[in-house]
């Protein structure tokens, strides 16, 4: 017989469609699957049932980080407030040669999964080298993850020769297949200016032919669209199109220099798109035109980055920011609304993973994805709209309880 447990106590933000809030509610699960929720029904007798009390707080589906790195860890705080070339060939690049092995992605993967658990994220979609040591831990963790086998025209850790690097990404897919139902192998080929138009073409085929998703970091800073183009005599869009790369099961990293025919690409082709906003920042990447890639109805996500150039894996904070930057960007205050934000670091996250059937969302048969978050503290009261309060007032040590597949992965 399966384990029931009923969530009940609290404010249900479903982020199903039309964004309703049910106070009073309750979240009844069995085994690793959503079986009902809705309303509290008076005198329902829930015999057999664990019970969690929400104790009036917000009861709501786990965070998706659309993109990290999560190895990174070991990082923050190793080299802030640098030009981004100084800080990569410096202090990144020579870091990672020095201290990236197995022992130690396994450890600061197992560390970022305990703060992002800690923190209501439910799901990550990591990029990293040695990814098989990363997608251990995660699977080890309970955490739900995308693992990216790091792919790039260089040595790197564990694939000191280039040559043989979908090779090696072909057997990372077939490992980690057999590894966790909650993590999902994938193929991140770093860039297009670190990936020849060769490694592009067979990553992706690769990809193709296993059913995974293709991850690339695409027009991130603002000379990358200039190398391309005087490389390729293209935009980064139209280049990865001409490759034939861009497709639903594709993930786009960053998109900060677009422009709107990119954009219109992007749209026509499917691909998801993952915002980053506090990492460009900190890097002085620039600013996404997110509001036109979700007005040209594009499915944009949240990440966090790694922790070398965000410093966290707080995706709270990430939603405040994306809020309130483009508000300033723009110069108007009704773009990145609160009921968007948490939309793309829930439902919009898991579909531009290829997750939304899955995850992102509470609506029976899918997976019990839940976190609860307290609404007692003086920060958060009164709370007027819950969907502000998550956005402007809750920070990820407002997360009491995070579950993953029906289990408790954290509380606090």
């Amino acid at each position: 017989m399966e384990n029931e447990i009923v969530i009940h106590n609290g404010t249900l933000l479903t982020m199903e469609q039309g964004l309703p809030v049910i106070k009073n509610a309750f979240v009844r699960i069995k085994g690793d699957k959503i079986a009902e929720c809705g309303p509290a029904v008076p005198g329902r007798n829930w015999e057999g049932a664990a019970l969690i009390d929400a104790g009036g707080g917000i009861i709501m589906p786990g965070l998706v980080n659309g993109h990290t790195h999560t190895p990174m860890s070991m990082f923050r705080g190793l080299a802030d407030d640098l030009p981004l070339d100084v800080w990569l060939h410096e202090h990144i690049f020579p870091a990672e040669a020095r201290e990236i092995n197995p022992e130690s992605v396994a450890k600061w993967t197992a560390h970022s999964c305990r703060e992002m658990l800690a923190g209501g994220i439910t799901t990550c979609c990591d990029g990293y080298f040695l990814e098989s040591h990363a997608a251990q831990a995660m699977a080890d963790a309970g955490i739900r993850a995308v693992a990216g086998q790091g792919v790039i025209d260089y040595p790197a850790p564990g694939v000191p020769d280039p040559s043989i690097n979908i090779a090696h990404a072909k057997n990372f897919i077939e490992k980690t297949r057999a590894l966790s139902p909650r993590v999902t192998p994938s193929i991140f080929c770093h860039s297009p200016y670190t990936c020849s138009k060769q490694t592009l073409t067979a990553g992706k085929n690769l990809a193709r032919d296993n059913g995974v998703l293709f991850q690339i970091h695409a027009a991130e800073t603002r000379a990358e669209p200039g190398m391309i183009k005087e490389s390729r005599g293209l935009s980064v869009i139209a280049y990865l199109d001409s490759l034939g790369i861009l497709d639903p099961d594709t993930l786009l990293v960053h998109c900060v220099w677009l422009d709107e025919k990119d954009i219109e690409v992007i749209a026509k082709r499917g691909c998801g798109v993952i915002h980053c906003p506090e990492s460009n920042m900190k890097l002085a990447s620039g600013v996404a035109p997110v509001p036109d890639m979700t007005a040209a109805g594009l499915t944009v996500g949240l990440g966090t980055d790694g922790c070398a150039s965000n410093n966290d894996q707080d995706m709270f904070s990430e939603m405040d920011t994306a809020a309130k930057l483009h508000k300033a960007v723009r110069l108007d205050p009704c773009v990145m609304d609160a009921r968007t934000c948490l939309k793309m670091a829930t439902i919009d996250g898991a579909t531009a993973l290829g997750l939304g059937d899955v995850t992102g969302s509470i609506r029976p048969g899918k997976a019990a994805d839940i976190i609860v978050v307290d609404t007692t503290g003086l920060h958060m009261t009164p709370m007027h709209d819950p969907y502000s309060g998550i956005v402007y007032a809750a920070r990820a040590s407002d997360v009491l309880l995070t579950m993953v597949d029906g289990k408790v992965r954290f509380k606090r």
